[in-house]
């Protein structure tokens, strides 16, 4: 009897296992994230605040490089580079430390042996932060609206997949970043080539337009130039079919490059 009552039980606790959904094993992870981050004062703070601060900071760096030379006013330049800033600050260098942070806690390895998934894992860890990102993306394109008279987005469609492609490239980066990572510490060193290409070289602070024509066709295959181009694109127009194809295929290649390195070198166990 008392086998019996065992095995039962046993199928019974397979059972509600099995009875769980990816969608709800997503948000138990995602709740369990954000109650670390914002248990995370510094990391919240960073995540909150630093995109706002870039922006403005932008805006000085704008105004001596004159992106009206490029058909945009500063304004413009500075909205559309807060985009980028969200992405790059929000999502990649928040997740290169939580990612860290798991992997060495050895949370990352302790999740694997449930029912949850690789992919799960990486999605549910990256939620909080991505929601935070969409959050802000979409109070920058209200600000700008509304307060500095940018008008409506000119092709929404091409701002949310510009958006949509950036959140995943930074997400999968992120990832593969932190195998190359082997504190929480070092994060703030190895997310600095990503932060420093992508703002010199991605058009969020630099035009690519008004680079020389070697330098800009270089900066066109950099990880984030395709979306910042959809970006700019979706919400002030004026970018030609040609460019926008070049975007297109740019963030899709990165996508797939990206999501190609995480399976191959992201690492689920600390470093020793």
């Amino acid at each position: 009897m008392t086998t019996a009552n065992s095995t039962a039980g046993a199928r019974g606790k397979r059972g509600g296992a099995a009875g769980t959904t990816a969608a709800g094993r997503l948000a138990a992870l995602g709740r369990a994230e954000l109650t670390l981050l914002v248990r995370n004062r510094t990391a919240l703070l960073m995540a909150l605040l630093m995109p706002l601060v870039m922006v403005f900071a932008a805006q000085g760096s704008l105004e001596r490089i004159d992106p009206e030379k490029s058909g945009m006013s500063i304004a413009e330049a500075s909205m559309t580079a807060g985009i980028g800033m969200v992405l790059i600050l929000v999502v990649h260098v928040n997740l290169v430390s939580a990612y860290t942070a798991r992997r060495e806690e050895l949370v990352l390895k302790r999740l694997r042996t449930g029912e949850v998934t690789d992919r799960e894992i990486l999605a549910g860890t990256a939620l909080p932060a991505v929601g935070i990102a969409l959050a802000q993306c979409a109070l920058l394109v209200v600000a700008g609206v509304a307060a500095m008279d940018l008008g409506a987005p000119a092709r929404a469609d091409l701002l949310l997949a510009g958006i949509a492609l950036g959140v995943v490239v930074c997400v999968a980066l992120a990832a593969v970043t932190s195998a190359f990572t082997r504190t929480v510490e070092s994060a703030q060193i190895t997310t600095m080539p990503m932060f420093l290409i992508s703002l010199g070289g991605s058009g969020l602070l630099v035009p690519l337009s008004v680079m020389p024509p070697t330098m800009e066709r270089i900066c066109e295959i950099l990880p984030l130039t395709g979306v910042m181009t959809l970006v700019r694109a979706g919400w002030l127009g004026g970018v030609d079919s040609r460019d926008l194809t070049v975007a297109a295929v740019g963030a899709l290649v990165w996508t797939a490059v990206s999501v190609f390195a995480v399976q191959r070198w992201f690492r689920w166990e600390p470093r020793r």
